[in-house]
């Protein structure tokens, strides 16, 4: 197939996206408004035969400091058939087309899972003594063609970028945990979760905890447990405004793009959640609680309700996001793949993401700016 590439319109990139069972919600064309602070362009990739549009990406480019020179980044995109024999004739012409717009640096994060674990492997794992990251236990499931991607990609000059560890910041999560919902009953799944988090649903059922879904209106509630989870775990929170502008910009562009979730015990809310959805693929995107109530478990309330509506709107997955992909139980990020390996679903790995340097010599000097942050 011989395949050409250019700018598309917004609409144009929307209804490619619209027809697919999913794609990632950073290759969403209103994900450029929500990263404000970056130029965007939409890129379509056709068919020659047919006419036909093959392929679509969301372009950010960010400005280096003084010079008119950009780093092009495709968050989790481009959404192509990455699986494509001649994966150079997709991805060469992209690369000519950013080097003509003034890019230095491309990078780009493939939709592509290489490997899954399940839960009992997992648990197994965390016990085993000997066994200090994900990737020391035996794959369950392991997709071959992935590891023919990155062969590819390496032979063409692309770069294996760092580890995005459990995604906090910049990078995307290299490691995800996932709960699959695609031929199975909602009773299946619930009886996936282990012993702790079937009690701690109930014990919530018990003391009244109510799950709810909030508005625009309600993201200063959000922002407060938001502000309050960023104190206890040490992380620097995005200001209100981000949130604001993501709920504007998603729900433009489709009325259920994004959704905010509370759960609340005797009127007080306890804990939040943001849901994204695109097609087949629903994300738990942020999480939030505040320091009191915990024994009335909201955060198990609030997950299981989501992931309830996730099967209600007909999703195939329910995506927890990022973790890492240590399994030491002194890791500050431990607790987070314990209380999502709660849910019986399955960590996978991505191929990462991964770099071209059109220009080696600013691409060092950004390398070198980046670390010094």
């Amino acid at each position: 197939m011989s395949l050409t590439l250019r700018t598309i319109s917004r609409e144009q990139h929307l209804a490619y996206i619209q027809s697919l069972p999913s794609a990632s919600h950073m290759q969403v064309p209103a994900w450029a408004d929500v990263k404000a602070e970056w130029r965007s362009e939409n890129l379509g990739w056709f068919d020659d035969r047919t006419g036909e549009m093959v392929g679509a990406g969301l372009v950010l480019y960010r400005q280096l400091p003084k010079i008119k020179r950009y780093l092009a980044y495709l968050p989790e995109g481009p959404v192509i058939n990455w699986f494509a024999p001649n994966l150079q004739d997709w991805l060469e012409p992209m690369l000519a087309h950013l080097k003509q717009q003034g890019a230095f640096s491309v990078k780009m994060g493939p939709p592509v899972i290489i490997r899954r674990w399940e839960a009992p492997s997992i648990k197994a794992g965390i016990q085993n003594p000997d066994v200090k990251r994900l990737r020391d236990i035996e794959a369950d499931h392991i997709e071959p063609r992935a590891f023919e991607v990155a062969d590819k990609l390496r032979r063409m000059g692309w770069q294996q970028g760092e580890d995005g560890g459990a995604g906090f910041g910049d990078v995307q999560p290299r490691y995800v945990y996932q709960v699959p919902l695609a031929n199975r009953s909602l009773e299946e799944v619930h009886k996936n979760f282990n012993q702790l988090w079937r009690r701690n649903i109930k014990k919530a059922e018990k003391a009244g905890v109510e799950v709810v879904q909030g508005g625009y209106q309600d993201l200063e509630e959000w922002q407060r447990l938001y502000e309050i989870t960023a104190v206890r775990d040490h992380f620097r929170p995005r200001p209100l405004a981000y949130f604001q502008r993501m709920w504007t910009a998603l729900n433009t562009e489709d009325p259920n793009r994004m959704r905010l979730y509370f759960a609340r015990h005797n009127g007080v809310n306890l804990s939040a959640a943001t849901m994204l959805i695109v097609g087949g693929h629903v994300w738990y995107s942020y999480g939030a609680s505040d320091n009191i109530g915990r024994e009335v478990r909201p955060s198990n309330a609030m997950q299981w309700r989501m992931l309830r509506d996730a099967y209600a709107l007909g999703a195939t997955v329910y995506d927890l996001r990022g973790i890492s992909d240590s399994l030491d139980e002194t890791d500050h990020l431990f607790g987070l793949i314990q209380f999502k390996v709660g849910t019986g679903g399955q960590a996978a790995e991505y191929l990462g993401e991964w770099d071209f340097p059109l220009n080696k010599l600013l691409h060092k000097a950004l390398d070198i700016y980046m670390s010094r942050r």
